[in-house]
């Protein structure tokens, strides 16, 4: 009999549009926690994202508003962008809880995404230089890997809403990650679309 302790029951719940407003504040509140002691952003100032570019997120055409829920238990959120016609989706937005962090929740969240839409050939997010733990928890723990990173010298050719690409240069300095996942390596007759997220196995190995 196995001691290891039971995976906690992670799911993705839609969230109601009257359920935007208190979902934004608490994802606020946990990017306030990652920016502590960050000298160019202060929340206190101004909230991280701020409440536009949460309700461009909430409302965009193609977005998936989700609350992340353990044993029934609101615990963070999610927003997705899906594009079922290139299935090269987007995590826009990811948050647990402070009060709910290093628990393994946010690994769960992401696999339960990953369940959500398993026709998915690519993902896709960002995260600011800054963000340590959002960079560590892409690339070690959900398999993400950087492709570009936006600074004043590569602009993001999606800049902010009011057209700008940060006052001070600071702003200009995210990392653009993706994920490549598990697909067809044959094309059937006909020539469909061929990917694959891993190396073929190589005949010679047992």
């Amino acid at each position: 009999m196995s001691d290891a302790p039971a995976s906690p029951d992670v799911r993705l719940v839609p969230a109601f549009e009257d359920e935007f407003a208190g979902l934004g504040r608490r994802l606020q509140a946990a990017f306030a926690v990652a920016l502590q002691g960050d000298p160019h952003h202060d929340p206190a100032l101004e909230p991280i994202p701020s409440d536009d570019e949460l309700k461009s997120s909430f409302k965009a055409p193609r977005a998936e508003v989700l609350h992340v829920t353990v044993d029934g238990e609101r615990v963070g959120g999610m927003v997705l962008s899906i594009d079922p016609a290139s299935r090269r989706n987007t995590l826009d937005l990811l948050f647990i809880d402070p009060e709910y962090h290093s628990r393994g929740l946010g690994r769960h969240a992401w696999l339960a995404a990953e369940q959500r839409h398993p026709d998915t050939r690519v993902w896709e997010t960002a995260t600011p230089h800054f963000e340590i733990r959002n960079i560590h928890f892409y690339i070690n723990v959900c398999g993400f890997h950087i492709v570009e990173f936006f600074n004043p010298h590569h602009l993001d050719p999606h800049p902010l809403e009011d057209g700008s690409q940060g006052e001070d240069g600071h702003d200009d300095l995210m990392f653009r990650f993706e994920k490549v996942m598990p697909g067809p390596v044959a094309a059937p007759p006909g020539g469909a679309e061929v990917w694959s997220a891993v190396e073929p196995a190589d005949p010679r190995r047992p």
